[in-house]
């Protein structure tokens, strides 16, 4: 990670933004230091905010929100979350399937900043090449031969994960829940199925082409050939872009679970916190841990202090944990009851940082 000094060798202190998008607007955190926070907020009041993000080419914020009178949209802030445009256009499918939530949002290649990609649910790709004012559907992946095998799962059937290849931009990986990982070569001109390894245990067959229930998927950047997955059935690691996953969850009290963190400096970290059973989705036992593996899923240890250890019958949501880029690397999680926690000495130890929010429906950092 390149770092700006002042001085004689001391670093230039940097603001950490955390975003928390709730079932009533978004939230802003803001530290210099992570240790001491004030928030900001609410904005886009009234509004559930399945994700936000400050795209890193231009300085704009977007989100995406639902509401249950006026809709899905996308909104888009120019002036660092002072306002809010909301886009008259949204991408959605244009026949029966429509729009029901837009789940995620990513930036396109770095020398096209008006190029954006949305995942959708029912399950869809989109993108824009004019910074929102129209969305193209990639019916390459949208209309896949797989995507008979799709289903909806307990959060619907959305794409849910978008994520482009450091090394390469024209390499794209999407996951579906429930359809599984794929991945595109050119830009998202032909897309495969990369699901070997990973059990989809409520089908026929366990280990199918495609149907795999993804809740997170997660790039290294530094080591770009490996990402890893939090399932409905466990979690697991890719060594070489997908052709083949490694379960790892070994060690973990259970197989299911919605968030996964990564650490920037190190692609043999990881972060899950584990969730009872997939009708019990609360935290294992009531007690809120976090599991943290540094051998890249071959061992896991339990980090838990500063946390509830008693009847914390709390849900972290796919989208509702992050990472963000310092040294050492900072966590950061919101939980279902509207506490936010946060790590600043990767997981060793925890506080809160924000209470009594609505429900956290997603966690992101600038």
């Amino acid at each position: 990670m390149s770092k700006s000094f002042v001085g004689r060798g001391k670093p230039e202190p940097r603001e950490t933004r955390v975003f928390v998008g709730t079932r009533r607007g978004l939230f802003t955190l803001r530290s210099m230091d992570r240790r001491d926070w004030r928030m900001e907020g609410p904005a886009l009041e009234g509004r559930e905010v399945y994700y936000s993000m400050k795209d890193p080419r231009t300085g704009t914020l977007w989100a995406a929100t639902d509401h249950g009178v006026w809709g899905p949209h996308i909104h888009r802030s120019t002036d660092d979350g002072a306002t809010w445009e909301v886009m008259e256009a949204a991408p959605s499918h244009d026949d029966d399937r429509g729009l029901v939530k837009i789940w995620f949002l990513a930036p396109g290649p770095t020398d096209e900043p008006d190029t954006l990609w949305a995942g959708i649910e029912p399950a869809g790709l989109f993108v824009t090449r004019d910074a929102g004012a129209s969305w193209e559907p990639v019916s390459s992946l949208n209309d896949h031969a797989t995507s008979k095998k799709w289903q909806p799962s307990g959060g619907g059937l959305a794409l849910g994960g978008i994520h482009h290849d450091p090394s390469d931009e024209r390499r794209i990986y999407c996951s579906i829940s429930a359809g599984g990982v794929y991945r595109s070569d050119d830009g998202g001109g032909k897309w495969k199925p990369v699901n070997t390894g990973v059990r989809a245990d409520f089908l026929p067959k366990p280990y199918p082409k495609a149907g795999q229930c993804v809740h997170k998927l997660r790039l290294h950047p530094g080591r770009p050939e490996r990402l890893y997955q939090q399932n409905h059935c466990g979690v697991y690691r890719t060594d070489d872009r997908g052709e083949q996953w490694l379960e790892i969850t070994a060690g973990l009290p259970s197989d299911f679970g919605y968030a996964l963190a990564i650490d920037l400096q190190d692609p043999d970290t990881l972060f899950v916190i584990p969730e009872e059973s997939s009708h019990m989705r609360s935290v294992v036992e009531g007690k809120l841990r976090v599991y943290r593996s540094r051998d890249a899923g071959g061992s896991w240890q339990i980090m838990k202090r500063g946390l509830p250890q008693e009847h914390a019958y709390v849900s972290v949501l796919r989208d509702a944990m992050e990472q963000d880029d310092q040294e050492p690397t900072g966590i950061y999680f919101g939980t279902s009851t509207g506490h936010v926690f946060a790590s600043r000495d990767r997981g060793e130890s925890w506080r809160s940082i924000a209470e009594f929010l609505p429900k956290v429906l997603s966690v992101t950092t600038a």
